[in-house]
């Protein structure tokens, strides 16, 4: 069904903004607002711009850009922000990983548990 990356969510400290992809409006109320509150957190602290994506295999990575000469970007910041939302979310990025491979990837759920 699926090829490639599929973008979960993004948040953007240019724009102002924050998006959850249509194809996940399926996810928990609940699930959706943490998303929310975890991707625009980072960019208001960090900057720029943070996109949550599946690759082919089903894991979810966290990618960051930024403009070219944003110079209040924290290049630094970014990659303890996310090793933390990583320890911190571990569970919800678990469970995540797992929704999409048994809704998307049509995988077996009682193989991945």
């Amino acid at each position: 069904m699926y090829q490639d990356k599929v973008v979960l969510c993004a948040s953007s400290a240019y724009k102002k903004k924050y998006w959850l992809n249509d194809d996940f409006k399926a996810l928990p109320e609940q699930i959706k607002q943490e998303l929310k509150i975890m991707c625009v957190l980072y960019t208001e602290d960090i900057g720029g711009v943070l996109t949550l994506e599946f690759e082919e295999d089903g894991s979810l990575v966290f990618r960051v850009d930024s403009n070219e000469g944003d110079y209040l970007f924290d290049d630094i910041g970014s990659v303890l922000k996310i090793k933390e939302l990583q320890r911190t979310k571990a569970e919800l990025l678990e469970a995540l990983e797992i929704y999409y491979r048994v809704f998307f990837l049509n995988e077996d759920a009682s193989e991945l548990l």
